[in-house]
C-alpha cells in the first residue's frame, strides 16, 4: 500500500498571515496587508496575488477563478489568507448566486 503524498507530510506551521483588502472601484482595486510571517515570502506571494487581481473588482466572472488561485497559492506557501471585500460574506455569497442565474 502506498500512501499519496499529502498524507506523508505533516501539516506545516503558518508561515505568515496575509489580508487581502477591497479599496474600491477605483485602480488600483486592492491591497496586500501582511500581520506576521517572512518579509520576503510575503512579498513575493504579494506581487503573484497582486497581478491576479490587478484590474478585477469582486463582482468581475473572472475575480472568483483568480480568488481560488490565490488560496492555493496561499495554502502552498502554508499563509493564513483572509479576504476583505468590504461586505459581508453572506451578501457576497448571495450576490453570486443571483449572479449564477442570470
Amino acid at each position: 500500500m502506498s500512501q499519496a503524498p499529502e498524507e506523508l507530510e505533516a501539516p506545516r506551521p503558518p508561515q505568515g498571515h496575509v489580508r487581502i483588502v477591497y479599496l474600491g472601484p477605483v485602480a488600483p482595486h486592492w491591497e496586500v496587508q501582511s500581520e506576521f510571517g517572512e518579509r520576503s515570502v510575503i512579498e513575493e506571494f504579494r506581487q503573484r496575488a497582486l497581478a491576479r487581481l490587478l484590474l478585477l473588482p469582486p463582482h468581475d466572472p473572472q475575480f472568483r477563478r483568480n480568488r481560488e488561485r490565490v488560496a492555493r497559492d496561499a495554502e502552498r506557501e502554508a499563509l493564513i489568507l483572509e479576504w476583505d471585500l468590504g461586505i459581508p460574506e453572506d451578501d457576497e455569497s448571495e450576490n453570486q448566486r443571483s449572479e449564477d442565474a442570470s
